[in-house]
This record gives C-alpha cells, sequence and structure tokens, in this order.
C-alpha cells in the first residue's frame, strides 16, 4: 500500500530523530483526520469514550460539559470552571459588599469620650473606622515611641488611681487613636500595661510596656488626667501637642494632694464616729469612736513611713477602735455602747473602693485583674480580721462581757441617721482627696443611699441585702449621670457615697461570734457582710450600666451599636 502511493524515496524508512516522538509506528492504526500538533486539546476536555448527561445540568444549560472546558454533572467530572448547577444568573446571591456599600460607623462627638472609646473596644477590629487625627503631628507623622509612651503614662495614672481596666483600656484607645495611630489594642492587668501598634500588614508591630508598682488614692489627680484626655479627644477649643501633654501630665504628678495629712486624720475620725450614729451610738460614742480610728489612722501612717505592707498597716490600723470598745466593756459604762465604737473604727477600714474596682472589672470580663484586685481585698480584710480578732480574744481573757446578740437601735432616730450618713459620705470623700467642687454632689448621692436603704431595710422590712443592692444601684445611675454631665471620672460621684452601706456591723458580730468560739454563727454573720458587699459591688456596676440605656449609643444611628461581650453559652 505504500508503495503504490509514493516514490522509492518515500519508501526509505525514517530515522527516530526524522519522525515525532507521537506518531505510531508503523503497524498501528493511524488516526484519521488532521492532526495539529501545536494546539492539543485541553486537560478539561472529556476524555474520549465518555458522554455528558445533559439532564444533569442546569435547565438554563450553563452547566453543559461538551466540547471543550465542558465537564459532566457529577462532583468527579465537573470542570472547576463550569458554575454549579443551582447557579442562575438572574437569581444571583448577594455579593460579599452590597452594591450600596457597607454603613460608616461614626461616632458623634457629642458623646464623651469614655462612651464613644468603650464602643470601639466592643467592636470587631474589622467595623471600627479610621482614626480622624484631631493633634498636630510633623510632616512626617505622628512619632510611634513617644505617642505609646504618652499614652502608657496616662494608663499608669488611671489604674493607679484606681479605675477599672475597661476604662483604662478606652482612656489609652482615645489617647492612642487622637494621635493617628490605628490599628492599636492597649492591654491593661492589675500591675501591667502594654500596648501595641502595627503600622500595616507588612510593617513589624512596635510594642510597648509600663508596670505599675505603686497605687495611691487621690482623686483629684484623676479628675485632671480625665481633664487632658478630654482636651486631647476633642481639640475643639484647645490644641495639645505631644509636647503640651507631656508638660500637663508633669503638672498632674508634681501637684500636691488638695488637704494636709491632720484633715485626713481628722476625717478618718469623723467617718468612725458617724458610722457609730449610723448604727445607734449618741455623742459620746461619736466621741470615742472618732478618738479609736484617729489613733489607727497615725499609727498606719507610722507603719508606712516605715515601709511596712499595707497588710500590717490594716492590721495596726484596726487594733484601736476595737481596744476601746473593749476598755468602755470592762468599766462597766452604761451610756457607751461599745460594739458601736467597734463597728464605727471598722467602717473607716473595709476596703469598699477596692471591691467596687474588682466586681467591676471581672463583670466587664477582665477576669485576671479582677482576681487580683479581690485578692488584694481579701488581703485587707483579713489584716483586719487579724487586728480585730486579737483584741477581742485578748478581752475575752479579761473577762470582758461582749454580747454578740445585741442589736443596734433600729431607725428611731431617722433625721439623725441622715445626717450622720451624709456626715460619713463627706469624711470619706476628703480622704479619697476628691476635688472641692465634688464633694457637695457626692455628699448628697450619699444621702439618698441611705435613705433609701432605711425605708427599704427598716421600714419595710425587705431583706438588708436586697435594700443594699438597690441603694448602690442609685448611687451608680446617679454618680454616673454626673460624672457624664462634667466629663470627668464617675469613681469621685460613686465610691464615698456607698460608705454608708459598707457591712461593719455584720464584721464585727462575726469576728466577735468566732472570738466567743461561736463559730456557726460568726461564720453565719460574716457570710452576710460578704453578700452585702458584693450586692454593693454589683449594685454600682448595675446603676452604670442603666444609666447608659438614658445616653445616646455612639454609633448607633449610622452602625452597630454598642456591643457587650458574647462568651460561653452552656458549652
Amino acid at each position: 500500500m505504500v508503495a503504490e502511493q509514493g516514490g522509492p524515496e518515500d519508501q526509505k524508512p525514517q530515522s527516530d530523530e526524522a519522525r515525532s516522538a507521537f506518531v505510531p509506528p508503523a503497524g498501528m492504526e493511524q488516526p484519521t483526520g488532521p492532526q495539529d500538533d501545536d494546539h492539543p486539546t485541553s486537560e478539561f476536555a472529556l476524555p474520549a469514550g465518555l458522554q455528558n448527561d445533559p439532564s444533569a445540568s442546569s435547565g438554563s444549560g450553563q452547566g453543559s460539559g461538551s466540547g471543550p472546558g465542558g465537564g459532566s454533572a457529577s462532583d468527579a467530572l465537573s470542570s472547576a470552571f463550569v458554575p454549579p448547577s443551582g447557579y442562575n444568573a438572574q437569581h444571583q446571591p448577594p455579593a460579599f459588599t452590597p452594591a450600596h456599600g457597607i454603613p460608616m460607623v461614626r461616632l458623634t462627638k457629642e458623646a464623651p469620650w469614655q462612651d464613644r472609646m468603650r464602643t470601639m473596644l466592643r467592636m470587631p477590629v474589622f467595623d471600627r473606622p479610621a482614626p480622624e487625627m484631631v493633634q498636630k503631628t510633623d510632616d512626617s507623622g505622628p512619632a510611634v515611641p513617644r505617642v505609646l509612651d504618652l499614652t502608657l503614662r496616662i494608663g499608669e495614672l488611671l489604674l493607679a488611681g484606681g479605675e477599672g481596666a475597661e476604662d483604662v483600656e478606652a482612656a489609652m484607645f482615645a489617647v492612642s487613636r487622637s494621635y493617628g495611630l490605628d490599628r492599636c489594642e492597649p492591654t491593661v492587668t492589675f500591675t501591667l500595661l502594654s500596648i501595641s501598634h502595627q503600622p500595616s500588614l507588612v510593617d513589624d508591630p512596635v510594642t510597648a510596656s509600663r508596670t505599675v508598682r505603686r497605687r495611691g488614692t487621690d482623686y483629684t489627680r484623676l479628675a485632671a488626667v480625665f481633664q487632658l484626655i478630654d482636651d486631647i479627644t476633642t481639640a475643639e477649643h484647645v490644641e495639645v501637642s505631644l509636647e503640651e501633654a507631656y508638660r500637663r501630665l508633669a503638672e498632674i504628678r508634681r501637684n500636691r494632694h488638695p488637704y494636709p495629712g491632720w484633715v485626713l486624720t481628722a476625717a478618718a475620725g469623723v467617718l468612725a464616729g458617724s458610722a457609730s450614729v449610723l448604727v445607734g451610738g449618741g455623742f459620746l460614742v461619736f466621741v470615742v469612736a472618732a478618738a479609736g480610728a484617729m489613733l489607727g489612722d497615725r499609727l498606719a501612717w507610722l507603719c508606712a513611713g516605715r515601709g511596712l505592707p499595707e497588710f500590717y498597716q490594716f492590721t495596726v490600723a484596726a487594733m484601736p477602735p476595737a481596744a476601746m470598745g473593749i476598755l468602755l466593756t470592762l468599766t462597766h459604762s452604761t451610756d457607751i455602747r461599745p460594739s458601736a465604737v467597734i463597728t464605727g473604727g471598722l467602717f473607716a477600714l473595709l476596703p469598699g473602693r477596692a471591691l467596687v474596682a474588682g466586681v467591676q472589672d471581672g463583670l466587664t470580663g477582665y477576669y485576671l485583674t479582677a482576681g487580683a484586685r479581690l485578692l488584694e481585698v481579701m488581703y485587707f480584710f483579713i489584716g483586719i480580721v487579724a487586728g480585730v480578732l486579737l483584741m477581742l480574744y485578748l478581752g475575752v481573757q479579761l473577762g470582758a462581757q461582749l454580747n454578740p446578740e445585741a442589736r443596734f437601735v433600729p431607725n428611731d432616730r431617722p433625721v439623725v441617721q441622715i445626717l450622720a450618713s451624709m456626715a460619713l459620705t463627706l469624711a470619706f470623700a476628703i480622704l479619697l482627696q476628691q476635688e472641692r467642687s465634688t464633694v457637695l454632689a457626692v455628699t448628697l448621692n450619699g444621702g439618698v443611699a441611705w435613705i433609701i436603704f432605711g425605708a427599704m431595710a427598716r421600714t419595710g422590712g425587705i431583706s438588708p441585702v436586697a435594700a443594699t443592692a438597690v441603694a448602690a444601684g442609685l448611687v451608680g445611675l446617679f454618680g454616673q449621670l454626673l460624672s457624664r454631665y462634667q466629663y470627668t471620672s464617675s469613681l469621685p460621684y460613686i465610691t464615698a457615697a456607698i460608705g454608708p452601706l459598707l457591712p461593719g456591723s455584720a464584721t464585727y458580730f462575726g469576728l466577735l461570734g468566732v472570738a466567743q468560739n461561736e463559730v456557726d454563727t460568726g461564720l453565719a454573720s460574716l457570710f452576710t457582710a460578704v453578700a452585702t458587699a458584693l450586692a454593693i459591688a454589683i449594685g454600682v456596676n448595675l446603676g452604670s450600666e442603666i444609666s447608659r440605656l438614658f445616653m445616646r449609643v455612639p454609633g448607633a444611628v449610622e452602625g452597630p451599636s454598642r456591643r457587650a461581650a458574647k462568651r460561653t453559652r452552656g458549652f
């Protein structure tokens, strides 16, 4: 057949070099039709012998696999470029980004910076709006190390002053964003502050940290820091550069306390005397309780000057009031109630501020800081217990007739007790070094708290723990509203106002029961004291959260509302 179709030169055998590797050898069936080696078939084409099933395709015919690029409706044989069978071009699924765009979150400037920054912290990172730089920087951009250092210094003063972890993070977030630093993440624990800034996804992050080694109570300094943050974040009427912010921060650190030492000692005495009147004492009880508290305060200052830890300071400060109460019992005085004297001294020592801050951190999700704060409160309470128990055991050995069943005079002097509660709150505010402009407001808030507690617990016969929670909730509500009106911290309006609600009497009777080997009665009374303290802390936090319901939530109109953390739901 080959010899008939070609010449002699065609009959010569071809070498391997002259023949393609893809040409079938002689004797094999030759392919029919023209072959084009330069244009091979697609790798997605169906092999020979396989047929496409038209019934598996969509009605519109877009799933057809005939021809190159086609495929069967089976998942194993379908092409990667063939739309799925359920896809319809006329009814496409919604795109990831809608045609009208994603609503932009705008944080209104009318809201205080605390609420705006708390909204940012509780918002997912991808939903946070870009920072609006309100402070001027040089042409090269913000000085990242200096901004981070200023942010940490401001956070240190707030955390040392007793602010909650969430409020400290909100303040740090506000300062860093005001100077144009995006992608900043502040982190606050009990003694450590850190902040990280990542310029972009390809740049290395910058992280700085600072340790809070000393803590003190000075609400005047706290208010000054809040005013500085407000000026930095608004900048509508004042321009705060980095140099100006550092200068003002140095002035805040150098400022002396608004009240001298002798005023603080006198305030401690007034606080203890007012607390003794609240629980049924008279004028002589007021004087004796005030003297014991002032002596304990001076001893605590002496221990602090010698470098003793606060645990021993609380132990020493609790001894003089208990000792005076025992001495009155030994003298068989009928005009003075020894239990009221000891209770007044306990009121001046109970760490209500640290307890409220610890419970608030736990309720807002900062469990590490909350655990550390509550552990600190436990150590302080143990120090007070050690000091009082030591004196009570000594009194029992000396033959003092301390009656744990004695209860205080009920609400037979409401006017006197209301005035005593206001005097207690005023003294507490002075001990917290509050500004003089806030003293009157917090004093009235404390009087309202005692009126609510007395009306519910003593007149209405409601459980004292429930009455305490309601009164503390109103304290938190009013304090939060007052602080938002003044654009400052809520602590100066809340902490001193909960002073009349502290469980001094339950603590005393619990310790007395333990000292007289009536452990069951003592532990029951101590459990009541703990429940009352938790009711105060939870009530204050709940009142603060309820107050935000009456305020405009930043970003609620044009974006998502302020989110709280969603955690486990039973799994």
